[in-house]
């Protein structure tokens, strides 16, 4: 099997195997096309294939007569806030985001900076398999890529939606792993512009990734013994390309992935009122902190397109996923972990608490996510046949996507992963108990 995943967060796969300068040329040409030429944003993380991609990347666009604006490594939504500072057209972010290295993907950008939504990710899916591509003259391609620099002005925009001076004058000891990807070219400066006294690892941004780029409690060693060892505030773990972000306490404590969302929640309702957005997958955590406040959480499809969308329509004050992804809509709707950075210490400095007290302020449940790899053939398949057995069961079941199976003890969500081919299974209940026994009875009807 060569795993490739085309779908509505673009196209990602193994380099070297399903993820080839063909195809790569390809889909930067249909992109071309989907524009009708126009001036594109490309960017990437800092994968060891990162180079090679983005030489097939410009090729493509090129090639059908686009104007390629060159921002090298930088975070996805550093990129996607440059877009209508520089008059872009559209972008490319050459980034697998939490995939190990040995993946990389494209991701597809509108000039308003948000990822394609549903149908307009169909629509550039039909110009690539038709294969029927704009192809410009010798006489008309473009003779040079300009390169810019975008890092201060993502800077520019962050210090003007937080109140930092109030986070300076807190002179907080911050603990950062940038996993060599590219936020380690914008956290830690960002980090100093807000007074802080930065604790850096993982920073450089020409070295492999030291470990999983999945800022989970798996993953957080390091920054563990870091923010122990220089007795740091907080401690913050970054994904390759600047959208999730995990925590980790004073103590020294990591947090899971799934409580971003919630302390992010809890200081913005403390603040005021308003719709928060979050997907199918996200945990209950968020719904009984809206209960609390008496405020209102809006679910949608996996999938950060979809978060955008609703956090316009709905205009909610927040939005984001149980990954560790958060849109400060301050900032832009879009994963933001610089700006998610900017909710949390302002809070920290105004209210003069510790991250450790916001986080025992929330309400606790018990969360496990689990993965069956399935072959790209049997996928779809083993989800159908979940799916008749919940309806012949008769149990109340959510289809917004995949198969969210709600039971007394707690709940159950199956869906085929947006990036991999696998199914992911999450469930969650009051204890641990009661979320393995949840596990056990889905991954039987499943196998079955």
């Amino acid at each position: 099997m060569k795993p490739l995943k085309i779908g509505i967060t673009g196209v990602r796969g193994v380099v070297g195997e399903a993820f080839t300068p063909e195809l790569i040329c390809a889909f930067a040409q249909a992109f071309g096309t989907y524009l009708d030429g126009g001036r594109i944003l490309v960017c990437r993380d800092t994968r060891p294939s990162g180079p090679m991609v983005q030489a097939a990347v410009c090729a493509g666009l090129l090639a059908a007569g686009c104007a390629v604006i060159d921002l090298d490594i930088c975070p996805t939504p550093t990129m996607q806030l440059a877009l209508k500072w520089l008059g872009g057209d559209g972008g490319v972010a050459i980034t697998a985001g939490h995939n190990p290295a040995h993946w990389n993907a494209l991701k597809f950008v509108r000039a308003d900076g948000l990822y394609l939504n549903s149908t307009q990710a169909e629509e550039l899916l039909d110009i690539y398999h038709q294969g029927e591509f704009l192809k410009t003259t010798w006489n008309k391609i473009k003779t040079r890529i300009d390169r810019v620099e975008v890092i201060e002005h993502h800077i520019a925009i962050l210090r003007a939606a937080f109140d930092v001076e109030a986070i300076r004058s807190r002179r907080l000891t911050v603990a950062v792993d940038c996993c060599n990807g590219a936020s380690a070219l914008l956290i830690p400066r960002w980090l100093e512009e807000l007074g802080c006294e930065v604790l850096a690892l993982n920073d450089d941004p020409s070295a492999p990734f030291p470990h999983s780029p999945e800022p989970k409690p798996e993953t957080m060693a390091q920054l563990r013994a870091l923010v122990k060892a220089g007795r740091a505030d907080i401690g913050f773990a970054h994904d390759a390309d600047g959208e999730r972000l995990g925590l980790v306490t004073e103590f020294g404590e990591p947090l899971s992935e799934e409580l971003t969302l919630p302390i992010a929640a809890q200081i913005r309702w403390e603040q005021r009122s308003g719709t928060i957005v979050t997907n199918i997958s996200t945990g209950s955590t968020i719904d009984q902190l809206a209960a609390r406040y008496g405020a209102t959480v809006v679910r949608t499809p996996v999938g950060q397109s979809y978060i955008s969308e609703a956090i316009i329509e709905h205009q909610a004050i927040l939005g984001g996923e149980g990954s560790g992804g958060i849109a400060v809509t301050e900032v832009h709707p879009t994963h933001d972990s610089a700006a998610a950075i900017g909710v949390i210490l302002e809070q920290l400095a105004r209210a003069d608490v510790k991250i450790s007290t916001l986080a025992t302020q929330l309400p606790r449940l018990t969360m496990v996510k689990y993965n069956i790899e399935v072959e790209p053939n049997r996928l779809y398949s083993l989800l159908q046949n979940f799916r008749f057995m919940v309806e012949r069961e008769k149990l109340d079941h959510d289809l917004t996507d995949g198969i969210k199976v709600t039971l007394p003890e707690g709940w159950v969500h199956a869906r085929a992963s947006n990036t991999e081919s696998i199914i992911r299974l999450i469930v969650e209940a009051k204890d641990p108990k009661g979320a393995q026994d949840l596990l056990n009875w889905a991954r039987d009807r499943i196998r079955k």
